[in-house]
């Protein structure tokens, strides 16, 4: 099979965690897995792992604050294939936990430029690649952090976290995958939370210090199952690994 038989996808975020995962389970379906990572080296090492179980990946390094980077992903891409079916936009970063009253302008930017900037820089960029594909999709890694309600509900372990910039850059995450949903109808967006709301469960990631309650494997039940929708699949919906979400 060349690869432009076999089905794309590529990941931001990609050698660890969700995005590492990701790629396991695409990969195990034969799908050709552009692995984006910031640290080549890391790329690297996730990538023998993922070859040695049989896929098929190639290390993109990726910077998704760069534009010089993520221009230079896409001309990679383009080395090996015509189009790009799936985009996972993963990379993500916490920031640090500030409370309201101590956090900054700057403190906010930099938890920005990655959660919300650097999707829609590495969508942009990509959107001709995933328009020359039969059934583009496009899969945001958001979190129930960024929802209104969740937030809101006094049950919920995140209405007890105070901070800004996390769950504030998730909200305008999830507000961009309904724009772009809406503006482009022949790509499906989505987005999803690696948790389980109504249970009141999150994943176990290196950004919370693996104190979640569900597997990797788990979290990423939402992602293959948006990654993998066909042409009647939806788009514009949020949704956890249970089914819809509240915005």
């Amino acid at each position: 099979m060349t690869n432009t038989e076999r089905t794309s996808v590529l990941i931001t975020g990609g050698n660890k965690g969700l995005g590492l995962e990701t790629a396991r389970r695409l990969g195990e379906r034969g799908w050709t897995v552009f692995l984006g990572s910031r640290d080549e080296g890391r790329g690297h090492a996730a990538a023998e792992k993922l070859t040695a179980g049989g896929a098929h990946v190639v290390v993109v390094p990726l910077d998704v604050t760069s534009d010089a980077s993520v221009t230079e992903a896409v001309r990679l891409v383009r080395e090996h294939t015509d189009r790009l079916d799936v985009l996972i936009n993963n990379a993500g970063a916490p920031g640090g936990v500030v409370p309201p009253a101590d956090a900054t302008a700057d403190e906010i930017h930099a938890v920005y430029d990655i959660n919300v900037y650097g999707p829609v820089r590495v969508t942009h960029a990509f959107l001709p690649l995933l328009r020359a594909a039969d059934n583009p999709r496009v899969v945001m890694v958001s979190s129930a952090g960024g929802s209104f309600a969740v937030v809101t509900d006094p049950e919920q372990p995140v209405s007890r976290t105070h901070e800004l910039a996390y769950s504030s850059s998730k909200a305008a995450l999830n507000m961009i995958t309904a724009r772009y949903a809406q503006a482009l109808p022949d790509v499906k967006v989505n987005a999803v939370t690696p948790g389980e709301v109504a249970n009141l469960k999150f994943t176990a990631t290196d950004m919370n210090n693996h104190t979640g309650q569900l597997t990797v494997t788990e979290g990423t039940d939402p992602i293959i199952k948006l990654a993998t929708i066909g042409p009647d699949g939806p788009t514009g919906t949020f949704i956890d690994r249970l089914g819809p979400v509240p915005w």
